[in-house]
């Protein structure tokens, strides 16, 4: 038993859920904008695992992501406490909050093993992580990113 006040980030799983479909540009994007966060690939788009959990801290990864895809929108998946809150982000705002139900009907497998904790994003392949990424490395990730997307028109 401790006597000091717990640890306000234990337990705290924070995802943004994105429509990158590849978790490599969206881990260069996010290193570049200093965003600490694990980038894991879905049949339905990259997930930016956040690193940072502190309150708040979510809220600016979801921030920064939404600015970075500003014509495509995200969601922002918190668990805290037990909790789960899904709010929607459009170009640097939160929009709407998203019923955690309707959210959890759809969800991947991957993230909702990440919500529920039966799964760590550890566990899941083909991750990419922003932190420690240097700016050099992030950048010809993006431009080799683009590149393969101009020869796939």
């Amino acid at each position: 038993m401790t006597d000091g006040p717990a640890d306000p980030t234990a337990g705290v799983v924070a995802v943004v859920v994105t429509q990158v479909a590849d978790p490599a540009p969206l881990a260069a994007a996010c290193a570049l904008a200093g965003v600490e966060v694990d980038a894991a690939p879905t049949p339905v788009g990259a997930l930016a695992v956040c690193r940072r959990t502190e309150p708040g801290e979510p809220e600016q990864a979801a921030e920064a992501i939404s600015r970075l895809l500003s014509n495509t929108p995200v969601l922002l998946v918190v668990r805290r406490d037990g909790a789960l809150v899904a709010t929607r982000w459009s170009g640097g705002s939160a929009t709407t909050e998203v019923a955690p139900g309707l959210l959890l009907d759809g969800a991947p497998p991957e993230l909702e093993g990440l919500l529920l904790g039966t799964v760590a994003v550890a566990d899941l392949g083909g991750v990419v992580s922003s932190a420690g990424l240097g700016r050099w490395k992030a950048t010809r990730m993006l431009a080799s990113a683009a590149r393969a997307a101009r020869k796939a028109r």
